[in-house]
């Protein structure tokens, strides 16, 4: 359930790869919790034989079905959801039968903001939104861990992405006195 590396291009490494806080995974492992207790509970206080075991099975039978859709499923979708930050793009997967990735380039990254709310500023998550140039414009990015420090690595890998592939001051100077030179030469 590991992000696969041969999405990524030649020169492209991988800075950040998260998944959604694990405060999504509360849920699921409290229901799992409960339907152990419910068996266990079952088992010591349920009479042997008879109804009792009919009871039990049906206990059990309702306490597995809860843990799969309740826990399991809640669990794969959250190995299955990456926020991967590369040096040249943002890439946003998810899904477990079918599967949904967008790619934002870092180029087309207009601004990124985060919100977190009290609980969340507690144990440290919060929503990301990414606004992008093109159709789809904003991707909005729930329950990202550490959300203030991720906010702060697009921005230095947006910062970094525009500074390798823009012109400084003195390149440019060069290039119009080499584009000058030949021009005049002529």
């Amino acid at each position: 359930m590991a992000f696969p590396e041969d999405v990524l291009t030649e020169d492209e490494h991988v800075v950040l790869h998260l998944h959604p806080h694990w405060k999504t995974m509360v849920r699921p492992v409290v229901v799992l919790v409960l339907a152990i207790a419910a068996v266990a509970a079952g088992v010591l206080f349920l009479p042997t034989g008879g109804g009792g075991s009919i009871t039990l099975a049906v206990i059990g039978g309702l306490a597995l079905l809860a843990v799969l859709v309740l826990a399991v499923w809640p669990w794969i979708g959250w190995r299955t959801t990456h926020y991967l930050f590369t040096n040249e793009r943002v890439v946003l997967q998810h899904g477990v039968f079918s599967r949904e990735r967008r790619d934002i380039p870092l180029s087309r990254v207009n601004d990124h903001s985060m919100n977190q709310q009290f609980v969340g500023r507690l144990l440290g998550y919060g929503t990301l939104t990414i606004e992008s140039a093109g159709e789809r414009g904003q991707s909005v990015l729930p329950d990202v861990p550490k959300v203030d420090r991720v906010q702060t690595k697009l921005y230095e890998l947006v910062e970094a992405f525009h500074d390798k592939h823009s012109l400084g001051d003195g390149e440019l100077r060069e290039i119009l006195a080499e584009r000058d030179n030949k021009s005049g030469g002529l």
